[in-house]
């Protein structure tokens, strides 16, 4: 192939990708906000304020702590409660994907 061919195809693929970008980043937006309304409802009591041993939302040192255990375990300590939390940390209607989604946003 030769070298202006490649350029067009580089060139056309940025344009896709873009695109694409453009297309999918209001859905990225309504996921994100949802995690945040989530994390009003359910969260922000103890995590917003360090309440009962709860790690505060934003403290990397002690999220840091919790992610070295994995995703998977920390998603099972809130589904089941783990110490002061109750099972899934007020969020009854939570998913696990949603669940994983508070995790990182707290851990942010």
């Amino acid at each position: 192939m030769s070298r202006n061919i490649l350029a067009a195809q580089l060139k056309n693929n940025k344009r896709v990708l873009l695109a694409a970008l453009l297309v999918l980043a209001p859905t990225l937006n309504v996921a994100y906000a949802g995690t945040t309304e989530l994390y009003n409802q359910s969260c922000v009591t103890c995590h917003g304020a360090a309440v009962l041993g709860a790690p505060k939302t934003g403290d990397k040192a002690a999220w840091n702590a919790r992610m070295k255990k994995g995703m998977p375990t920390l998603v099972n300590n809130v589904k089941n409660g783990y110490k002061n939390m109750p099972a899934k940390g007020l969020c009854s209607n939570c998913t696990d994907a949603d669940l994983a989604n508070l995790i990182e946003l707290m851990a942010k």
